[in-house]
């Protein structure tokens, strides 16, 4: 059941070892998140479900982290190049995964916004108005629907990629396999893997709730255990 914590102090040990690449992937995820609260700014109701879609994609953007965790593992020089060559797949697999998890990302992203557009009693602008017409609304069940439906969508969504990406960049399997193995993972260890997810969503939510800059050293963190929690994961069930 503590497993997760052991894969949490692996991704540190990585990240310690290889820093540069890791902090520039969260820096450059944490500038995103900045564009999207500039961009969103006065529209609450889209930047509520546009960083909780964000959230969906983000596996795929730690490819090369994997890649570095791997190379850390079979003892070969990590660095920069080699998170950038990750980025190179001989074949389209990562391609379509990533396609599919864009796909996902931006169904929760419109689905977010027009619950809240068409069912909030005010308009919501801004993180009060969010609390006040949606969160404490009375005599609504409008926040409950909301968090529903983004559970509806994001638990299969994690259970199909909580090993997938990470094996499709180190094993020459099929989409359909990688998602597959997960779900069989994830099947078989459901409180260790209900616990990682709470530990993700925990940790993000720090790095959102420290004006992002949480996000510079988390996202390196969680991408290097994502690795060790699909060595592990996958190892076992061999």
């Amino acid at each position: 059941m503590l497993r997760p914590l052991g894969w949490l102090a692996a991704g540190a040990r990585d990240l310690a070892r290889c820093p540069l690449p890791g902090l520039l992937h969260g820096l450059i995820l944490a500038l995103v998140g900045a564009a999207l609260l500039w961009i969103a700014r006065d529209r609450f109701w889209l930047l509520a479900g546009a960083f909780s879609g964000f959230l969906l994609v983000a596996p795929i953007l730690a490819t090369g982290l994997y890649a570095i965790s791997r190379a850390i593992e079979r003892g070969e020089p990590a660095g920069l190049a080699t998170a950038l060559a990750a980025w190179r797949p001989k074949d389209s697999r990562l391609i379509v995964f990533g396609l599919l998890l864009a796909a996902a990302g931006t169904g929760w992203v419109l689905t977010s916004a027009s619950l809240i557009t068409g069912f909030a009693p005010a308009p919501v602008r801004n993180p009060q108005d969010f609390v006040r017409a949606v969160v404490l609304a009375p005599d609504s069940y409008l926040f409950e629907a909301w968090l529903a439906l983004g559970g509806v969508l994001a638990a299969p969504v994690f259970a199909s990629s909580v090993v997938a990406i990470p094996m499709l960049l180190d094993r020459p399997i099929s989409v359909m396999g990688a998602v597959l193995t997960s779900w069989r993972v994830v099947m078989e260890h459901p409180l260790p893997i209900a616990l990682w997810a709470a530990l993700l969503m925990a940790l993000n939510l720090l790095g959102m709730a420290t004006l992002l800059i949480g996000r510079v050293p988390i996202v390196p963190w969680l991408a290097h255990a994502s690795w060790h929690a699909y060595r592990d994961l996958v190892e076992l069930r061999q």
